[in-house]
């Protein structure tokens, strides 16, 4: 089952490599003549050693050609090397890059019920650690173990054809022997790995959410707990980590026994030769070097392999948000959305999360072009629901939802989102500047429409007399500014992207009267003839409404204009004298 997952990961990586196949296949090129020019140099230094070599030869002379030829063989072997590495840097750091590119794209893909289940430590850990991966495993399995099994193939080769079968034998068995020790090695020791994976990710995720939530730790007194649950965690990852590492010594030791093993053999068998007269001291030499080169790669060898099955289990989890599917899909032929008018519709609309728990019961309504429609409502009532499913971020269960006449799963995502314009009740901030903030809304203007639409939602003032102006970071999630202040700077940003509908989710609930009051003057007129959709917990900004709706358990109880539903004595005019007096008690 492993297995399978590994293919999985290494042929979701080859296109990305064989976009550059004229790079890999030079790089090939260049890592056989590194290899040729390795092995080459053991034959060299057993020349130079004969012809030093007084037993030989009745003459010693320098081997000045044996010795050049050496020295340019170690040089010819690290060039190529070194040429083959700069030659396929491109082709790991590109496809790295487009990897990850292509994860955070779908990602931003998902749907919203996805992205509310997620831990952001966690995706941001597999990320990183899969990103990592690939760059390891195209780097050494190319340039590691691909070479290894080449140089091996020649050695055993050459000591098979120039020497007594017996060395090849002993090389190739204790090669076998070192490898198979491995392979069964590592992968008992994988499942440790796995869980140090685990418990990392997850520990991350318990730091992240407990710093995100630092107001809550500390309104709770709860740091001790924070602590004591991230404690478990990494107690946990700490068992895995000495049980890796005390394996990782286990396999170290059996690796060096069987090297020196199969050395010791070779070398006991290689100096009898001489002693014989059978082979020559250049021939000792030349077979020490030969297990010495191929030892040392092999040595490498094990931590490679051990390395590569880490980094597929990393990639594994990585790969697995891309095998995450996309709820809502444009269609084939899905058409861009032009907005004429704006008339939007509701027509027998029925919608829930959870099959066991119904949110919107076949609703049915209106909003004419250019005209302002407010739904009021006790939490949970479905309000917010309306907004993401004309938004698309679900896809209804029955009914369908128009605009102009256009079902709204017709058309593609990019082009409805770009249509609508949304204040919500919760403003979420990145952290940046203000001015990053508000251009958020329309990154392709200049600063001077950045400047009226934070006059309009009357924040201009208050940001000019910052010491860094437009300039000020906001924090993480915004946190170093107000709810008001948040508030403006969404409705701002919205402002600037300019939207033909506009929908305020209780925008202004964050702000006392006064602001209230202003903002509620500025959103009046700047929704004038568009088609504008209201959530209102607070009835006193929504009188002005053509229409307003009451929702109660998803279903639509009541309808009509602020006076008409104040003469029905119904849902709304119970709401409106609680509020009412509440008023007045603040007062």
């Amino acid at each position: 089952m492993k297995d399978h997952h590994d293919w999985k990961a290494i042929r979701r990586l080859l296109p990305y490599i064989w976009e550059f196949k004229g790079r890999v296949i030079l790089a090939l090129g260049l890592l056989t003549l590194a290899k040729l020019a390795n092995v080459g140099i053991p034959l060299a230094l057993k020349g130079a050693v004969d012809a030093l070599d007084p037993q030989q030869q009745d003459i010693i002379f320098l081997p000045i050609a044996m010795l050049v030829t050496y020295g340019l063989l170690r040089l010819a072997s690290s060039l190529f090397s070194e040429l083959r590495d700069a030659l396929f840097a491109k082709v790991i750091f590109n496809s790295v890059r487009r990897i990850a590119g292509a994860i955070f794209k779908h990602l931003h893909n998902l749907s919203l019920r996805f992205h509310l289940q997620r831990q952001t430590g966690g995706i941001s850990r597999d990320i990183e650690r899969g990103s990592r991966g690939i760059s390891f495993l195209l780097n050494f399995m190319i340039f590691n173990i691909l070479p290894t099994l080449v140089e091996i193939a020649l050695v055993t080769v050459i000591l098979l054809t120039q020497y007594d079968s017996i060395f090849a034998i002993i090389t190739t068995s204790t090669i076998l022997l070192y490898i198979a020790y491995t392979l069964v090695i590592t992968e008992w020791r994988m499942r440790f790995r796995r869980v140090m994976n685990d418990m990392d990710s997850k520990a991350n995720n318990q730091a992240i959410d407990s710093l995100l939530n630092y107001e809550t730790v500390k309104y709770f007194n709860n740091e001790d707990y924070e602590l004591n649950r991230y404690d478990v965690t990494l107690a946990s990852w700490e068992k895995s980590a000495i049980k890796n590492q005390t394996s990782l010594s286990l396999l170290n030791m059996g690796q060096g026994e069987i090297i020196a093993t199969g050395l010791t053999i070779l070398m006991l068998l290689a100096g009898q030769g001489v002693v014989d007269g059978d082979l020559s001291l250049g021939d000792l030499v030349l077979i020490n070097a030969f297990l010495l080169q191929l030892y040392l790669p092999l040595g490498f060898l094990g931590f490679v392999y051990r390395e590569i099955r880490h980094s597929l289990a990393d990639m594994e989890r990585m790969f697995k948000l891309l095998e995450e599917s996309q709820e809502t899909l444009d269609k084939p032929d899905a058409s861009s959305l032009n907005v004429r008018k704006g008339e939007i519709r509701f027509n027998h609309v029925d919608f829930h999360y959870d099959v066991n728990r119904k949110i919107l019961h076949d609703i049915n309504f209106t909003i004419e072009a250019g005209k302002k429609l407010a739904i009021v409502g006790a939490s949970g009532s479905g309000k917010s629901t309306l907004v993401r499913l004309l938004f698309r971020f679900y896809d209804l269960q029955a009914g369908t939802i128009t605009i102009d006449g256009v079902n709204i799963r017709d058309v593609q995502q990019h082009s409805l989102r770009q249509a609508i314009g949304v204040v919500p009740q919760d403003t979420v901030l990145f952290n940046n500047t203000i001015y990053h903030n508000i251009l958020y809304g329309n990154p392709t203007v200049d600063k001077s429409a950045v400047f009226e639409a934070a006059k309009q939602a009357h924040i201009h003032d208050f940001i000019q007399r910052l010491p860094d102006g437009y300039d000020t970071l906001v924090g993480e999630r915004g946190l170093k500014l107000s709810g008001g202040e948040k508030q403006r700077v969404a409705i701002a940003r919205t402002l600037l992207k300019n939207p033909d509908i506009l929908i305020f989710d209780e925008a202004t609930s964050a702000l006392d009267s006064h602001s209230e009051k202003a903002i509620n003057e500025e959103l009046q007129t700047i929704s004038t003839n568009k088609t504008t959709l209201v959530i209102a917990h607070r009835l006193s900004t929504i009188v002005d409404a053509d229409t307003i709706l009451v929702l109660n358990y998803g279903k639509v109880i009541e309808r009509g204009t602020h006076h008409q539903l104040l003469g029905k004595n119904g849902h709304y005019a119970a709401m409106w004298a609680l509020q009412q007096s509440e008023g007045s008690l603040h007062v």
